[in-house]
């Protein structure tokens, strides 16, 4: 059921009235008045600071503008009776996500995170338990471990090859200019498909190597699941309202959600049958794994539901960072483009042009990463992680955090903090160079960036993660020449009002820079 914001507000009003007189402040709202909470709003009873939310959309612009005003690097806005705790600074994170680790080790209770994990049987947003814990256990030991990493390489590379294949075609076939918002969501796409189901496409894909139709649904509906999953709605902090779709939130996730099902499931449950009738022996996937897993007795280790549900959420949670991180870095570079030929340079001293950039090339590729990790620092896909939830009243930074408590570590808010960075708003690539020229990662232990993140809910795929996105910047550099388009001299770098994403997708003029019989070798 939806409605209307007027209607909403009025229902809010006249229920709130009624039970003002009925609820009392539970034990840690009376603890909290002893102990000071971080500073924000005065919440109004029972429905707290949700009133301002509606009123002030988009919520992420909403609580950078609530922590700038108040000049903290650590707020409390009360939403219903969640305290939402946004954070910005890199020691009250590391408080958080190291010293306290295992008070913050849980995740929000909603509809969204439920519905899309089937009743929380994945491993990301499920909250902390017996099942994240076997969920986990299976990714880190089955999926991600450097054995299977090692022998995923030639998938990986594949699809390498074919991105380079796509774009030289795209350029030959038509005006040189290039979505490459389109090329890297969709070489993400492929990459995916190929660890999950050991195929590119569902359909027949496009004869240039591009998506076809159901790569392009697909892709769609991963990422408008992403963008909705923890959106603040309003229903999540008031359960009572849960009837209520007053935003649309649920209603677009059940139609992303099926989206995206509608092509896993039947893969899923064909392979499952293959297995148990003998007719498929061999690992060739991650799916096969997963199937192949058995526990003690030697019966499937997981379930039908169990395989579908963590398969969904490992699609969803590869999708966005890489193709978001690289748009966002060669914006920045094609408007200074002294350090594109920097970065041009350093793979042509590693690499040379008779050949494609390789995995074995990302240790040397120092200046890339950097650049790489200048991207993570200014552009975040997002500006909150995924909430952490305390599960126990605890102290952080001198201030009270009420169990339950909604952490949310502002990826731009520590990536930009200017007690952090010198010139927090420059893309300087320099900053992250270490003098002796050890190999550099994207890994930031300290959080001063926001990368893979750390503790328990850190994201354990920090080796695919790291690989996926050089791989995707170093062949679009080292395989092209790329220029602003005609029309643009300078590219736009305004960011979307709703999130952080870029508000115009990178369009720019390219063209081939190795030696034609490089291109050629992967036609053939």
């Amino acid at each position: 059921m939806e409605l209307g914001p007027m209607s909403f507000l009025l229902m809010l009003f006249c229920i709130s009235a009624l039970l003002i007189k009925l609820l009392k402040l539970n034990d840690s709202s009376k603890k909290s008045k002893k102990l000071r909470l971080p500073p924000g709003p005065k919440p109004w009873p029972i429905i707290g600071n949700l009133l301002e939310m509606i009123a002030n959309k988009p919520t992420l612009r909403w609580i950078q503008n609530i922590m700038n005003d108040l000049k903290t690097e650590i707020a409390c806005i009360q939403l219903g009776n969640v305290h939402v705790i946004p954070v910005i600074s890199p020691s009250i994170a590391r408080e958080i996500l190291m010293k306290q680790d295992a008070i913050f080790a849980s995740r929000p209770l909603s509809w969204s995170s439920k519905y899309v994990s089937s009743g929380y049987l994945t491993t990301t947003i499920t909250p902390f338990g017996e099942q994240w814990k076997k969920m986990k256990r299976v990714i880190v030991e089955e999926l991600i471990s450097p054995k299977r990493h090692q022998w995923l390489h030639d998938k990986r590379m594949e699809e390498a090859d074919n991105l380079v294949h796509y774009v030289y075609n795209q350029i030959k076939n038509g005006n040189g200019l290039v979505d490459l918002r389109h090329v890297g969501q969709h070489y993400g796409g492929n990459l995916i498909r190929r660890l999950l189901f050991n195929k590119r496409y569902f359909g027949n894909g496009s004869e240039d190597g591009g998506p076809g139709a159901e790569e392009l649904e697909y892709v769609d509906a991963l990422l408008l699941v992403v963008r909705h999953i923890y959106a603040f709605s309003v229903s999540d902090y008031l359960p009572w309202l849960r009837w209520f779709d007053f935003e649309g939130h649920k209603k677009i996730l059940k139609k992303a959600t099926n989206t995206i099902k509608k092509y896993n499931d039947p893969i899923i449950k064909e392979r499952i049958h293959q297995w148990r009738n003998g007719t498929r022996t061999h690992q060739e996937d991650w799916l096969d794994v997963l199937i192949s897993l058995k526990d003690a007795n030697n019966n499937p280790f997981l379930t039908m539901e169990e395989i579908k549900s963590q398969i969904l959420e490992i699609a969803v949670g590869t999708m966005d960072n890489p193709y978001n991180n690289v748009e966002w870095v060669l914006s920045e570079m094609l408007n200074q483009p002294e350090m594109l030929q920097k970065a041009i340079q350093e793979l042509d001293i590693v690499v040379g042009k008779e050949r494609l950039v390789q995995e074995s090339d990302i240790p040397k590729l120092n200046y890339v990463k950097a650049c790489l990790r200048e991207g993570f620092r200014l552009h975040p896909i997002v500006d909150f992680n995924i909430p952490h939830v305390s599960m126990k009243d605890t102290i952080v930074a001198n201030y009270f955090i009420p169990k339950g408590s909604h952490v949310l570590i502002r990826r731009q808010g520590i990536g930009q903090n200017p007690r952090v960075w010198e010139e927090p708003l420059k893309f300087k690539p320099e900053r992250h160079l270490k003098k002796d020229g050890c190999n550099l990662t994207l890994v930031e232990p300290n959080l001063e960036l926001f990368t893979f993140g750390i503790g328990r809910r850190g994201c354990p795929a920090i080796i695919l993660g790291t690989t996926v996105t050089v791989m995707l910047f170093a062949r679009l550099v080292h395989g092209f020449t790329w220029i602003p388009p005609p029309n643009e001299p300078v590219i736009d770098l305004t960011e979307l009002g709703r999130d952080t994403t870029k508000a115009k997708p990178l369009v720019a003029l390219g063209k081939p820079r190795l030696p034609a019989k490089v291109y050629h070798q992967l036609m053939n």
